[in-house]
């Protein structure tokens, strides 16, 4: 595209008609009147196709942009700036004092590079740039040519060390080094970023190009078909993702006490087909663990979830399990949980996925059940309206609607009667913090709380919990009532008489 900045000024001439008394007479500057000529294509390092010409250039104009803001001074080669025989300045600039100089365009053609031959007029401007006075061109194709190396601001961002500002195909960029040379494998500095949903390692291709490897590298993890995932990054980078998850594209998680860690191979080659060495580099991610991790990281844990709507704010996802130990770092696994007498339940839920900046997690009411049917009649309540049964003593309630995350604990029970197992159930709601007071104020006057309606539709589940061992005096045979009794080990019969209170 070729624009125009004219600004007009009378001749010298016009002055002297309108006032020939005046002692102030303004001469023509061509660096104050000129056209603008701004196409990327004119740079003498542009090889793209094309038989433009400038037969019809006349006039003083100044060149601008990417493709460089002065004729080049040296010979360039033939069908460069889109044309067939390109024109550069035979000779040097002038500068600010020279004033306007007479120069020679040559045109390069047939291996004479200066077969066609133009006068240019040139002057140094203010501001450091020149203006040109062209005659258009001998013949066609002829085009005048700009050095890019000229031009303002050629790279936007700052080059690394392993890349050099070139311009190639119209645009100024980062390129990777042509000199890079290396036989340090330790040269190359990996890229890890651990996050929560996916792991990437990113190579520097500069680097890659320095130990011997080609465009066309291919990387892949230990499980091969995650090759697909391998990705151009900007910058002269490549990743290969995998999700944060065990046995996905290979990894292998290993645990101990305080961290989940995911270990896999990065593999680099050239192409699809393998001649060469192959770089493998090993890599590995730690996780502190915490509630949200253990569960991602476990085979088989006794988890409930569900997926919440709500109008207007999206979709959420909640997850409730039951854990072994007070740091809610691991979770039951299997199909059951089997508990000594003294052990304490830990039930942890999290809002995994929504808007936990804005909506807190808050347990309503939470309750066991001798069936794993919610709606059973037969019903002991740990959480009602958001407090703790205060009549059991074994439960607290560590975190409530002040967060994206509620636990509680409370000791071990089984239900009076012929019942082996027990249930859990949790009805949550999402609490929106903007306009709700998520936090419950329990007191005393709540002990004799009414009975509350329960929304089904927004409960979590649990179970089933068993005790270990063979049944204790304190087990009665016999069906239970509506009352809801319950037997804690080892406080046998106390709870029992207290839970009708709550």
């Amino acid at each position: 595209m070729v624009t125009s900045w004219v600004i007009t000024a009378a001749s010298t001439d016009t002055l002297e008609a309108n006032d020939r008394n005046s002692t102030h007479i303004h001469s023509y500057d061509p660096c104050e009147s000129y056209t603008r000529l701004d196409e990327p294509s004119r740079s003498m390092e542009y090889t793209g196709q094309g038989q433009l010409c400038d037969r019809d250039k006349n006039g003083w104009y100044r060149f601008v942009g990417d493709g460089g803001v002065r004729l080049p001074e040296t010979c360039v080669p033939m069908y460069r700036c889109q044309t067939d025989a390109p024109m550069w300045l035979n000779g040097t600039h002038p500068t600010l004092e020279e004033g306007i100089v007479t120069r020679t365009a040559c045109a390069h053609w047939s291996g004479n590079c200066c077969l066609w031959k133009s006068e240019v007029q040139v002057k140094a401007c203010p501001g450091e740039y020149h203006v040109y006075q062209l005659q258009g061109t001998p013949k066609c194709s002829l085009r005048y040519c700009t050095d890019p190396y000229t031009a303002k601001n050629k790279c936007e961002n700052t080059c690394r060390p392993e890349e050099e500002c070139s311009f190639l195909n119209g645009t100024w960029d980062c390129y990777c080094r042509q000199d890079l040379n290396s036989s340090d494998v330790h040269s190359l500095q990996p890229q890890l970023n651990c996050g929560a949903e996916e792991i990437k390692v990113s190579l520097d291709k500069c680097q890659l190009g320095g130990l011997g490897f080609g465009d066309k590298v291919i990387a892949y993890l230990r499980d091969w078909n995650c090759n697909s995932i391998t990705q151009r990054e900007e910058r002269n980078w490549i990743s290969v993702t995998s999700p944060t998850e065990a046995r996905a594209c290979g990894n292998i998680l290993e645990r101990n006490g305080t961290h989940a860690i995911y270990k896999n191979t990065l593999s680099v080659a050239n192409e699809f087909i393998i001649r060469d060495t192959i770089l493998n580099i090993n890599f590995q991610c730690a996780y502190p663990l915490d509630m949200k991790v253990s569960l991602q990281t476990a085979l088989q844990p006794i988890v409930s979830s569900l997926n919440i709507s709500v109008d207007g704010d999206g979709e959420f996802t909640v997850r409730m399990a039951l854990f072994q130990d007070q740091n809610y770092t691991s979770p039951y696994e299997g199909a059951v949980a089997v508990l000594a007498v003294e052990s304490m339940l830990y039930v942890g839920a999290i809002l995994e996925r929504g808007d936990t900046s804005r909506f807190n997690l808050f347990l309503r009411n939470c309750y066991a059940t001798p069936t794993e049917d919610k709606t059973d009649p037969v019903k002991y309540f740990i959480i009602r309206n958001g407090c703790p049964n205060q009549y059991d003593s074994t439960i607290h309630v560590e975190e409530n609607g002040v967060s994206s995350e509620s636990r509680f604990s409370v000791q071990m029970f089984m239900f009076a009667g012929n019942y082996d197992l027990v249930f859990l159930h949790c009805e949550i709601h999402l609490c929106d913090s903007l306009n709700e007071q998520c936090q419950p104020s329990c007191s005393r006057s709540q002990l004799r709380s009414e009975v509350v309606a329960i929304n089904p539709a927004q409960v979590l589940d649990l179970g089933p919990i068993t005790r270990r061992g063979t049944p204790s005096l304190g087990v009665v045979n016999g069906t239970p009532n509506s009352a809801g009794f319950l037997v804690a080990w080892p406080m046998f019969l106390l709870p029992v008489l207290l839970a009708g209170l709550f």
